[in-house]
């Protein structure tokens, strides 16, 4: 299992190793403590290398702690860090970019140990809270959200319907089913559900289905055929056709998404 990194750039040797010994006693190895003595040393760390926190010093040759940021940001790089800045100024307008930049803290030299590991598990946590809403946004299906969004301004047949989709997920599921369930003629039923979802029905069951096969795929280990199964695919070959024709991989590529979630937080 990869390390967690954590990354220190500062321009003095000094605060440098004092605060990487700070981390490394902190740490007790759960914790990878790289260095770099200037921001473009730093940049190539991060292009290479998953990095979860960034301890910058603002005022550095060649590229400021500021810059280096916003470099970072703006590069797109894949790792983005949680980030502290640290600086021997107490200066408003350093502290006003900060804020801008999305810095997790703001310290001042000398660093005492316990204000580090303070900042520094801060920092951790805002960085984990990040990684698990964009975890979550990779299961997120636009459209069904906009149905949620929208529920209560439905109708009581398309509220039931929808409800009977949930608690019936691992079923085959069809219109004329749904529509005697609702008490409603199938062709009024599916005019009715596709002038208020703006979706036709068949297609939310089938967003519905692979919506629950998502978050069996990223939040267990179940095989594909079980899965499958569990939203109502009895034929595994067909599964993941469909599967791949609405997210554009394989569920075994889309799980793969959990593995890479989990390194960049571990």
């Amino acid at each position: 299992m990869r390390s967690r990194t954590i990354l220190i750039v500062d321009d003095e040797p000094k605060s440098r190793e004092g605060l990487k010994k700070m981390l490394g006693v902190w740490s007790a190895g759960q914790f990878e403590v790289l260095t770099a003595s200037n921001g473009v040393d730093a940049l190539q760390i991060l292009e290479q290398i998953p990095v979860e926190l960034m301890i910058t010093d603002i005022r550095m040759p060649e590229i400021t702690g500021l810059a280096l940021i916003s470099q970072l940001r703006e590069r797109g790089i894949h790792s983005q860090p949680s980030v502290i800045l640290i600086s021997g100024y107490a200066q408003f307008e350093y502290a006003q970019q900060a804020i801008h930049l999305s810095v997790v803290d703001y310290l001042l030299k000398p660093v005492s140990r316990d204000k580090l590991v303070e900042s520094v598990e801060k920092a951790l946590k805002a960085g984990e809270e990040r990684e698990h809403v964009r975890f979550m946004q990779k299961m997120a299906d636009p459209q069904l959200l906009a149905v949620r969004n929208e529920e209560a301004a439905l109708s009581d047949p398309v509220r039931q319907a929808i409800q009977f989709v949930d608690t019936h997920i691992e079923e085959a599921i069809s219109l004329q089913e749904v529509a005697g369930h609702v008490h409603l003629n199938g062709s009024y039923f599916s005019a009715l559900f596709k002038e208020q979802c703006q979706i036709n029905f068949s297609e939310y069951v089938a967003r519905r289905k692979l919506q629950k096969a998502k978050e069996l795929l990223l939040k267990t280990n179940l095989p594909i055929a079980e899965i499958a199964s569990r939203t109502g695919y009895q034929a595994v070959k067909y599964f993941n056709k469909l599967f791949k024709e609405h997210e554009g991989m394989s569920p075994g590529q889309y799980r793969s998404m959990r593995n890479e979630t989990k390194a960049e937080v571990r």
